[in-house]
């Protein structure tokens, strides 16, 4: 007979026992699943969400840290994480906070391992929801396990790459526009079953490389090539809606049951053909004339430095205006890159990443589905109260690849972003490198090679390379006579000698050179200022002396009596830096030229030509304006000056600043003494010679109309060059694509 004593101990182990078995199961850590979602994000960001229960849910910011950032990351096939982001700045989420107050080490394998508070024990609001931002490289061999018990849940397309695999007889062709559809997953390149694929995931596989959409094609040949070869399928079937920007927005579908060969017998692999846009299509090659299409689009890219990448700007009532940033995202971005002709949104960039427009703001708070046409069919604010340049949106687009770098290459440089200039030419009935002709080479030239190899803008366009050592065997000049309207997509589509090379002071030391930057500035004159400043003074030539050895007269009077006078057009000119750089002079102080009479430098000798011209576009009378002082006169709030005249300074106009050329100056003005009455066009270039590189040269020109009586003058309608849509060319000749004489 058992003693209480021994029941009492016997009872306590089982106890303990029961307690111990049903703990078990919560010792080890919750089998969660993570995904990135929410507002103004690209595929490797976005607000951390947690699947737990059958329901997703947020993590909460407090406690949070790089390391908890970084498991999350790994968790979600990420090398790591670049950083992480609190209180909701990818949007507020809804329904549970599963995660407070997370604490990690960094070596967890899931974000479930890290202390927390325990998963739906929360004090936070959705207003502290915590986003990441990863590395955007994959983890190579990563394999995404999709949990069973949660397979009637949406999980977005988690692989480590995409690819369009081309056919042997279709690898020629450039760019690739179809192929087998395949995406790597655990290391391996596998196919998708084509049973449950629709138009819209060819729609958004041809956005992400590149191409505004999808069509049919000829499915035999693939079928055929399909059963010999041997088919590695992924486990899962696509579901996306045709608006999203990349694969990895779109959500798995149901499993697909892998049976080696057997499987997907109803199908056959994926099979995707993209239309490309009209730029990129094989009659690309049409040359010069192309680049002068007259269009007439209703959203064009402006200040860009790379194919497909710029400020957003829309057309309305005839003016170009452009988009304010308020609730601007990646779908909207998408229609915007689609309806010109490139692929799905890469970004959607706000806070005028990419340089500050001028005029009007047209668009603000826009709203767009993604199935939109133009961009123009969202629906919007028609208010833009609030909004100024400050806030111009932006986008970066995927391009296809047209395999541009191939062709042409920089040899020499201190850093890849400069040398000389190689391009890839036919000789004797081969190819080989060689080098390009520097007779003519500007700063137009350099720009088009800048944009070709990704490089960004020109800096500098180099007659001379001597100081470069490139490659001994390419000193050949395979390619002369380049002329650019710096709008061609690469170099051999500019105006050149074509087989029959001329080039008199041969290539070597010679030869072209650039150097590329990433940034460059964006000068506009202010039209109002003219139009305000504008007035007539007849002043005497005794007291012209220095402007007259300056060319600031017209030629009539280097015969005029001494005791005469001079009627001068008189304005004042001011001129803003819209751009991302600073606007600084090509010459470098000690080259700068010393003029005795005026007792100032010229650091640049052309900075501004003014014009009168006839309404059918002849010159009747002119006017230059040497850059004797550029400086910051004013800038915008919180922008310092940075540039002044006095004891010789540094010369030129800030991000943010304008510097005015005031009315009352030398030169500042246009000699009209031998004009006769009647309607003219008055016309105002900057950096006419483009001498130092501009991320945007259309916005160089301005033009007015002018009425001169014999007394008075009426100037009018003044208009920036770009401003206005192409039928006021017909008024204005040349302001919409600033086509003027050069070198």
């Amino acid at each position: 007979m058992l003693r209480p004593v021994a029941i009492h101990c016997v009872v306590s182990t089982l106890l303990s026992l029961w307690a111990l078995c049903n703990a078990q199961p919560d010792s080890s850590p919750p089998v969660i699943q993570l995904r990135l979602v929410g507002e103004k994000r690209k595929h490797y960001e976005g607000r951390l969400e947690v699947f737990y229960n059958g329901e997703w849910g947020t993590v909460c910011d407090d406690d949070f840290s790089i390391s908890a950032a970084h498991v999350a990351c790994r968790e979600l096939g990420f090398l790591d994480a670049q950083s992480w982001l609190p209180s909701a700045k990818y949007g507020k989420g809804e329904g549970r906070i599963w995660l407070d107050n997370v604490h990690c080490t960094g070596g967890e394998k899931s974000l479930a391992q890290c202390h927390s508070n325990g998963l739906g024990v929360s004090d936070c609001k959705h207003s502290e929801d915590v986003g990441v931002m990863c590395n955007q490289k994959r983890i190579a061999g990563f394999k995404f396990i999709r949990n069973q018990a949660n397979s009637e849940e949406t999980f977005p397309v988690q692989v480590e790459d995409v690819r369009l695999r081309a056919t042997y007889s279709q690898r020629k062709r450039v760019p690739i526009t179809e192929g087998f559809l395949e995406v790597k997953d655990g290391g391996k390149w596998r196919q998708i079953c084509n049973e449950d694929w629709t138009e819209q995931n060819s729609k958004v596989i041809c956005g992400m490389y590149g191409f505004p959409g999808e069509k049919p094609f000829n499915a035999r040949p693939y079928k055929s090539l399909a059963k010999r070869r041997k088919k590695n399928y992924w486990g899962s079937s696509v579901n996306c809606t045709g608006n999203e920007a990349d694969l990895s927005e779109c959500n798995m579908g149901r499993d697909i049951v892998l049976k080696g060969n057997s499987t997907c017998e109803k199908g056959m692999p994926v099979v995707v053909s993209c239309v490309p846009g009209r730029a990129f299509a094989p009659s690309v090659n049409a040359g010069y004339s192309k680049a002068y299409r007259v269009e007439q689009p209703l959203v064009r890219l402006r200040g860009g430095a790379l194919i497909g990448e710029g400020r957003v700007e829309v057309l309305k009532n005839g003016v170009w205006g452009t988009v304010c940033d308020d609730n601007w995202n990646i779908r909207a971005a998408t229609v915007v890159c689609r309806e010109l002709g490139f692929g799905s949104a890469k970004e959607a960039l706000t806070g005028a990443r990419l340089g500050q427009g001028s005029g009007s703001v047209h668009m603000n708070e826009v709203e767009c589905s993604g199935f939109e046409k133009s961009l123009t069919e969202c629906s919007f604010n028609r208010e833009a109260l609030g909004c100024n340049h400050e806030e111009d949106a932006a986008v970066r687009c995927n391009v296809p690849a047209m395999g541009f770098n191939n062709r042409l290459r920089l040899n020499g440089g201190r850093n890849p972003f400069e040398g000389r200039v190689e391009v890839l030419g036919g000789r004797n009935g081969s190819m080989v490198w060689g080098t390009v002709c520097s007779d003519s080479w500007g700063t137009m030239e350099a720009m088009v090679v800048c944009r070709q190899l990704g490089l960004g803008f020109a800096s500098n366009a180099f007659q001379e390379t001597w100081y470069w050592q490139g490659d001994v065997s390419a000193d050949a000049v395979v390619m002369s006579g380049v002329r650019c309207s710096g709008t061609e997509l690469t170099l051999d589509q500019c105006l050149h000698h074509g087989k029959h090379v001329l080039c008199p002071k041969g290539g070597g030391r010679f030869s072209a050179g650039v150097s590329c930057t990433q940034m460059a500035p964006d000068l506009v004159l202010s039209a109002q200022a003219v139009e305000q400043t504008t007035y007539l003074e007849d002043r005497p030539m005794y007291m012209l002396q220095c402007a007259h050895e300056e060319h600031c007269l017209s030629s009539s009077a280097d015969t005029a009596d001494p005791t005469s006078y001079r009627r001068l057009l008189r304005f004042s000119s001011q001129i803003h830096n819209n751009g991302q750089a600073d606007f600084r002079p090509r010459a470098a102080h000690h080259s700068w030229v010393w003029h005795e009479c005026h007792r100032h430098y010229h650091s640049m000798e052309v900075f501004t030509h003014y014009d009168l011209l006839t309404l059918n576009g002849t010159k009747v009378a002119e006017g230059h304006k040497a850059s004797f002082c550029l400086e910051d006169t004013h800038c915008d709030e919180g922008i310092q000056k940075r540039y002044a005249c006095a004891n010789f300074g540094a010369q030129g106009i800030t991000v943010g600043c304008w510097d005015t050329y005031r009315h009352d100056i030398d030169c500042q003005w246009i000699d009209i003494t031998d004009l006769k009455p009647g309607d003219y066009i008055f016309q105002v270039v900057i950096n006419p010679n483009f001498e130092v590189a501009e991320s945007d040269y259309t916005n160089n020109i301005m033009k007015c109309r002018s009425r001169y009586d014999g007394q008075r003058i009426w100037t009018y309608n003044c208009i920036i060059g770009g401003s206005r849509s192409s039928e006021t060319e017909e008024t204005f000749p040349g302001l919409h694509d600033n086509q003027l004489s050069r070198r």
